[in-house]
Parts: C-alpha cells; sequence; structure tokens
C-alpha cells in the first residue's frame, strides 16, 4: 500500500492530526509537538494522547513522524546550545513514545565555524547523549545545504549513521536533495541520486520522504518547496521518484505549500496518480 501523508496540525489536541489527515485522504503523517520556534516542552495530556492512539490504529494512520524544533543545532560547538538541543530531543523521543510514534526526525544543524568534520563529531555526540525508547527511531534529514548547514552530502548522513551508538535512519527530502545538488528532475537523475545513496548511506536506512517539489534550481541551496510536479524538479522527476524500487514502502510526507487554491489534499492526489503510472 503507498502511504503518503502530510504534516498536520495538533491545535485543539493532537488528536486533531489525525482528523485533519483523513481530511485530505492521508494515510501516515507528521507533527510538531510542539511551536517549533520556541523552545518549549509540549503540552499533550493523556486523554489526547489517548485518542491519538486509538483514531491512529482506527484508521490505520501510520506512521507518524514528529519533526524536531527547528532551533535544535546538534552540530553546534556552543556549549548552552548544544545542552537545549539535546534536551529538546529527548523530550520529542519522549513524546514521541507516549502516542506510539515511530519516528524523530531532526536536521544536523549548522557548524558555525567547527568545520564540516568537526559538526559532525558534535552531532553524533549530541546523539549519543540521547536515551532513544525501544519502539522509536531517530531519522537524520537531508538537507539544502546553505552556509554552514551540514546533511546536504549524502556523507553528512553517512558518517553520522555510521559513528552514532543508535541505530540511526535516514529521511530524504526532495526539495533539499534537488536545492543541495542532486539532480532528480529525469529519471536518469532519479537512478543516479539513488545509486549515490545506496553506495554512501544505503538504502536499508531510508525510512521516510518529505516529498517535495522546488521553487528553485538544482544546486542553489535554497529551500523552498512547490507542489508536486509543478516546480524544478517537475513531473518527470517526481515520477521517476515515487515509482523507483528504492522507495518501494518508505512513507511519503508532503511538506508542500497551500497556495494557488492547492493544499495538501490536491498534493496527495497528485502523488497518487503519478504512482500509478
Amino acid at each position: 500500500m503507498l502511504r503518503v501523508g502530510a504534516h498536520t496540525s495538533i491545535a485543539g489536541g493532537v488528536q486533531n492530526a489525525v482528523e485533519e489527515q483523513l481530511e485530505y485522504d492521508g494515510n501516515c503523517g507528521q507533527i510538531f509537538s510542539h511551536s517549533p520556534q520556541v523552545w518549549a516542552d509540549p503540552s499533550i495530556d493523556e486523554d489526547d494522547a489517548a485518542a491519538f492512539r486509538d483514531l491512529t490504529a482506527e484508521h490505520d494512520v501510520r506512521p507518524w513522524v514528529i519533526h524536531s524544533s527547528y532551533l535544535v543545532n546538534l552540530c553546534t560547538p556552543k556549549d548552552d546550545l548544544h545542552e537545549k538541543s539535546v534536551a529538546s530531543m529527548q523530550t520529542e523521543l519522549d513524546v514521541a513514545d507516549r502516542l506510539d510514534i515511530d519516528y524523530v526526525n531532526v536536521h544536523l544543524g549548522a557548524h558555525t565555524g567547527a568545520g564540516v568534520e568537526g559538526g559532525l563529531e558534535n552531532a553524533v555526540e549530541s546523539l549519543d547523549e540521547l536515551d532513544v525508547p525501544d519502539g522509536v527511531t531517530v531519522l537524520v534529514e537531508s538537507d539544502a545545504g546553505s552556509g554552514t548547514k551540514l546533511g546536504g552530502r549524502f556523507d553528512h548522513l553517512a558518517y553520522v549513521c555510521d559513528e552514532s551508538r543508535h541505530d540511526l535512519e535516514v529521511c530524504l527530502d526532495t526539495a533539499h536533495m534537488f536545492a543541495a545538488g542532486y539532480d532528480i528532475s529525469t529519471p536518469a537523475g532519479v537512478d543516479e541520486t539513488f545509486a549515490e545513496f545506496a553506495d554512501t548511506v544505503g538504502l536499508d536506512r531510508l525510512a521516510c520522504v518529505h516529498l517535495n517539489d522546488s521553487k528553485h534550481e538544482c544546486g542553489t541551496n535554497k529551500d523552498e518547496h512547490a507542489h508536486i510536479g509543478e516546480g524544478h524538479i517537475g513531473e518527470d522527476g517526481m515520477s521517476a521518484f515515487v515509482n523507483h524500487d528504492a522507495v518501494g514502502d518508505v512513507p511519503l510526507v508532503l511538506e508542500t505549500p497551500t497556495e494557488d487554491g492547492r493544499s495538501f489534499a490536491w498534493n496527495i492526489e497528485k502523488v497518487r496518480e503519478l504512482a500509478a503510472e
């Protein structure tokens, strides 16, 4: 079964994310456990958590991903930011455990002067401080690679996965990959990109995809998402990607915009049309 869904809101109660997903005809999804722009602890009471678990099971909406706060920076050389980032990630992991959510997704962050090697070592150190509950997996997300941000190259992801004491997996974001220079706008480009990922990271570590088209050209390091098939990756690239053997049963989570009269529902339907080709 094709698993495709969207990032939905927990406003009014975490269970509402499931209801919203069903409105879009999605069958997997992603949430923030709190506002991603601030350091804050989630406020999810046990009744809402139980309702989320029950609705997820009743409607077979799975898997779910918690996306970590945008403030988290695993690569930072700054002690205070390191401590806040680790504490925030631990909270997300504990919430995932309470909600029976499989994955917590995180960007590696920026090395801000520590250098690539130093930043990657910092990321491994940060991740290794976490107490990851049984049944929850940390996903390291590919990045667009602007400035000193790490994770835009597959070897960055591979290093962290190889060196961490945890069994980490990877979330590939198509718009980020494209921005970082992986040209997936053609079937040949998709084949080449997956071949490089297989050799560098390993296809067995691909657990989730953030499926987004890009408003900017390949290699620009600009992270701005477009409707599926309507950006510079285009229909040919998107179709080749979702139908590639490497994707298989990997859940596809959309972070596409709501504009031009098109919402997540339009994009989910578009993905299903491309997957049926």
